[in-house]
């Protein structure tokens, strides 16, 4: 259950939260957040997610019709709204704000300790703060670390004027606000320290590991126009011309928009390898034998495109095979890895991208980039890695107005 060594280059800038921590740290803490994960608590935060969702399907509308542009910008902006909102209580309204200083110094942050882990010359701190960027990188640690900071002392001190009765208390609950409570009742206290690290990780892999999955899933849209189709017929079954807010009892009808996701995540994970160190000797049924010490990269990119368990079109994208029953195997499909230490956040993750999704699919229909067409379409997405897997063309689509199709439509009829 002991991540591997090179996540120590990511706890250089989260600390100790619990999603890269060693074991007797993320133990008691586990403890502390998995009741704050429950689908009680997440199912709240659906209105959150639709209002942002709406606000991004509205700052999509001049584009379409338009040129090729990167999808990225949007859905990263949405994904860090909502996250902060949900989690912090707080409406940054990045949207209309895409510069924001704590996007910035993530963005930075992410590509920088990508290029660290992937370069074991810059593995020693000796060497590493020597380099002329390291200023640069202990100013974007500590912009984060503020932004945090603050938020935390607010919510303190608004906790203390409603114990005191100098203030209501508000109906909506944030994660925040549900770790304070849960590590109270616990009798085991979350420092300010302790809360900003288990923010920071919800923040940030939130923000991200939605955005990226998102992303991806709309590249592909464009690329397979009829998986595409029977998405806009689900949409339209559930919602029909009606422009109603997303409720959290649509969801669960999304079975068509969970297994795109789905397929999405299993040929781009947005992690596509995640280690761990072997602490007691284990020999594996082919009878290697891992040995005390060692660390073990698990390669989620080739478990998920495994044909022994997927099949000879494993490398197809096909949505379908999320459909046809139970998986052959538990371990096959895990983008956001496995118990024991697996992402609290999934669901939230989910819910997210399915909200986001279905509300830019019912207005707009997503086309391939202009320059892209014929064999084009059939090429795998070329990848890079920056903590999280991206598309190097930078998920480039074109997008068409559905809403202004079907009342042309329905004018003819």
């Amino acid at each position: 259950m002991e991540k591997g060594y090179v996540t120590q280059f990511i706890r250089s800038v989260i600390g100790n939260g619990s999603i890269f921590a060693a074991v007797d740290i993320w133990r008691p803490r586990r403890k502390i957040l998995a009741p704050v994960f429950s689908m009680k608590n997440l199912n709240q935060f659906v209105k959150v997610f639709n209002r942002q969702s709406m606000i991004m399907a509205d700052m999509l509308e001049p584009m379409a019709g338009g040129a090729d542009f990167s999808v990225w910008r949007y859905f990263n902006t949405y994904t860090f709204d909502s996250v902060c909102e949900t989690t912090l209580g707080i409406d940054l309204n990045s949207q209309n704000n895409p510069d924001h200083s704590f996007l910035v110094a993530f963005d930075w942050l992410s590509q920088d300790v990508a290029k660290r882990i992937t370069s074991p010359w810059l593995h020693p701190n000796f060497v590493f703060q020597r380099l002329p960027k390291y200023e640069k990188f202990v100013y974007h640690r500590q912009n984060i670390h503020d932004f945090v900071d603050e938020i935390i002392q607010m919510k303190r001190k608004e906790i203390e004027a409603i114990r005191r009765g100098t203030k209501k208390a508000i109906s909506a609950r944030t994660f925040l606000d549900m770790m304070i409570e849960s590590s109270a009742r616990l009798e085991q206290k979350y420092s300010n320290l302790e809360l900003r690290e288990e923010l920071m990780v919800i923040v940030m892999a939130g923000t991200d590991t939605s955005a990226v999955g998102a992303s991806f899933a709309a590249a592909m849209l464009a690329r397979h126009s009829h998986v595409q189709e029977k998405l806009h017929h689900e949409l339209d079954m559930i919602f029909g011309n009606s422009d109603r807010d997303l409720t959290v009892e649509d969801l669960p009808k999304l079975k068509y928009m969970e297994a795109v996701i789905k397929e999405t995540l299993r040929l781009y994970p947005p992690v596509p390898v995640t280690a761990r160190e072997v602490t007691n000797d284990v020999t594996l049924p082919s009878g290697t034998t891992l040995v005390d010490g060692v660390t073990v990269v698990l390669n989620i990119w080739a478990t998920h495109r495994n044909p022994t368990f997927w099949g000879a079109d494993a490398e197809q994208f096909r949505p379908e095979r999320f459909l046809e029953g139970p998986l052959k195997h538990p371990s096959q499909f895990q983008p956001f890895s496995l118990p024991m230490r697996n992402c609290l956040g999934y669901n939230y993750a989910m819910m997210s991208m399915k909200t986001m999704l279905a509300n830019m699919l019912r207005r707009y229909r997503i086309l391939p980039p202009s320059h892209m067409n014929g064999h084009k379409l059939q090429e795998p997405l070329k990848v890079s890695f920056d903590i999280m897997m991206r598309d190097m063309d930078n998920y480039e689509i074109r997008l068409e107005d559905r809403t202004k199709n079907q009342n042309i439509e329905g004018r003819r009829n």
